[in-house]
Formats: structure tokens, sequence, C-alpha cells
């Protein structure tokens, strides 16, 4: 019988607290009650962030290196080092730091990463904004307690003129980019899925092709396990105090990434705001959708389109996905409770939950 780990994870740490991602990872080694002769994966874990990271790897006709948990470790510090928003001298937070108008030679990682924002921030009509930093901490959920204040009007409209990641020349050819505003970058909703990817490539360069790589929630499933059958992958219903899955979805060489709105939220008379902020308008969402969850061909692009798509809601969601060909399941709440919507293109992975 597989068993469930509880992959739970607050974006804290070197990530910040914008964002919660919650998933039931499915890590079904075993099936047939102990009697499947299929081989132990050898497992890596530990602390990467301000979150964990877990690896799996089936060795399959290649043999694990000793060292391959040192490369998986060099590979997510490198990262860190790049895009942590707590490191005081991370690449980011420098560049962050470079007056407006000057060029910043940026590294590869970085460079990739920040085309690939600007890219899901286009596609998603600004849904996706990496700068949403400073209304996601005059909301009170960054760093700073600002004890439940919901702020002024004319403070929101301020942020809001002055933020957008289409402040930011990205120079791919160069490898260059120019701040033309006072935009502060957050790469929390993107980074982990990055670095998801940038594991999961190195482990298939050592010809290691069958792995699952975790980091915060955000996945990559390659290959199959050595009987032939994909990984089982299960979704937590969205319910305040219970743990339950909701979904299991059977993935090969795809990554998931699952937002929500349900465990991250202040009340203010009465009324309820969301972690989660629109960057095109400054507020908190204001919809049904208490979670999403996204299959695309790497982490890092369902990393950032499960952020987008929770702040477009259901509806816009589900438009902009079946247009694109995007696989995406939703968890809406009504007055009745939590419904499921998905799309066709998510048809293809649903299989019964144990």
């Amino acid at each position: 019988m597989a068993s469930i780990i509880n992959l739970c994870t607050a974006r804290t740490g070197s990530f910040g607290a914008s964002f919660l991602f919650v998933l039931l990872l499915s890590l079904a080694v075993l099936s047939g009650c102990g009697q499947d002769e299929t081989p132990e994966p050898q497992s890596y874990s530990g602390a990467t962030m301000g979150t964990t990271y877990h690896v799996r790897v089936f060795p399959g006709e290649a043999t694990v290196p000793a060292d391959i948990g040192d490369g998986i470790r060099r590979i997510l510090n490198e990262i860190n080092r790049s895009m942590s928003t707590y490191l005081e001298d991370s690449e980011l937070n420098r560049l962050n730091r470079t007056p407006v108008g000057e060029p910043f030679a940026v590294s590869p990682a970085l460079l990739e990463v920040l085309v690939l924002a600007g890219r899901i921030h286009r596609l998603t009509g600004g849904a996706f904004d990496p700068t949403v930093g400073p209304l996601v901490d005059l909301w009170g959920f960054g760093p700073e307690d600002t004890g439940n204040r919901v702020p002024g009007p004319g403070e929101i409209a301020e942020l809001v003129g002055r933020h957008g990641i289409d402040k930011l020349e990205v120079r791919e050819g160069d490898s260059v980019v120019v701040r033309r505003g006072p935009v502060r970058l957050d790469l929390s909703a993107i980074a982990k899925g990055y670095a998801v990817d940038r594991v999961s490539r190195y482990l298939v360069g050592q010809g290691l092709n069958s792995h699952m790589v975790e980091v915060g929630g955000e996945l990559y499933l390659s290959g199959v396990k050595p009987s032939g059958e994909p990984w089982r992958i299960a979704v937590e219903r969205p319910r305040a105090g219970a743990r339950q899955v909701q979904r299991v979805l059977a993935l090969s060489d795809a990554g998931l990434a699952t937002s929500g709105d349900y465990r991250n939220f202040f009340e203010k008379d009465g009324k309820r705001y969301s972690h989660t902020i629109d960057p095109r308008t400054g507020y908190p969402i204001d919809h049904g959708l208490a979670s999403v969850t996204v299959v695309a061909d790497t982490s890092a692009r369902a990393d950032a389109l499960a952020t987008a798509f929770m702040v477009m809601g259901p509806d816009a969601a589900l438009a902009l996905a079946d247009s694109r060909g995007i696989p995406v399941y939703l968890v809406v709440k009504d007055d009745e409770g939590f419904v499921d919507r998905y799309n066709v293109y998510l048809e293809p992975y649903l299989t019964e939950v144990d």
C-alpha cells in the first residue's frame, strides 16, 4: 500500500512567506502488498531555501554515484545563493540594490528564471508578477507583522504604480538586466520550481532517468518506476485542520505545482483577507478558488502558473488553461462546500484514490 507523506510547505525562511503550496506526496514504491520485487529507490533529503527537499532515485541501468547527494546539495546551494531574498549578498539582492538605469550582469540561472517570469507575466495578463512583494508586505503577509491592519486605497495605489516586472529590462543576448523603476524582485513563486528542474537535469545527466525531485512542494517526476508504473501524486483536499486526499494524478516526465488559499489569511471587521495579492489591483483575491494544481513540462513553469491561476480565479484560469492546452485541476469553494473542476487536458493523468 502506498505511503503518504505530507509536504505542507509555507513559504518561510529564504524565500519569504508570500504564498502557500500544499501537496500530499504519494511515494508508491511498493505494490501488491509487499510481493513486488521492485528495487528500493535511493533517497536524499535535507533543508534548503527556507524549506525542505526530497529526492528519490531508482538506479535503473546506471549506477548511482556515491557523491550524488553532494551534487544535489551543490545545485540547491547555488540557486539559493543566487535567488534568496534573505541572504544579503545574494545575486538577486544585489540586483535589487542596483541603481535604477544601471546595467547588472546576471548569471545564466538568474537570467533563465527572469526570462520565464516575464513570459508567464505576459501570458497571464500580469497575474504573475515577482515584483508584488511590497504589496504583500503592506498587507502584513511579509516578514513584518502589521497587526492585521487594512491599508488605505492611497497606499495601495502608490505601490501598484511603482511595481511591475515590465519595469525590468532583460537583455537576454547580453545577460544583462536593467531596473527601469524602483522595483524589488522576489522569486518565491518560481525559484523552487526552477531548483527542482535543475536537480532533475543533473540526475538525467548522470544517467538516472527514473527519479522524483521535490523542493518545498514543487515537483518533477522523471520517467517511470522500474515496474513501469508512473509516479502517483495525491493532491490535498483544502480543509482547515484536516488532511485528506482529493485526487491522485499519475505522472511521468512532468512538473507539478499546487497553490492554495485556505490556510493563510486574516480577518478584520468580519471580512477575510487572503495572503494572495493580485498584482494588478493591489488587493487580496476575493473569489472562491481554494487551490489550483498545474501540470507542465517543467516544475518552474507549473510553479509560476499555479500562482497566476490562483490570482485569476476559477473561470479566468480555466479559460486560459484551455486556450493553451495546460492541464489544470481546481478546487472551488461554494455555499455547499468544495467542488472540483478540471479541464480535458488533465483527464489523462487522473487515477483512482487507493
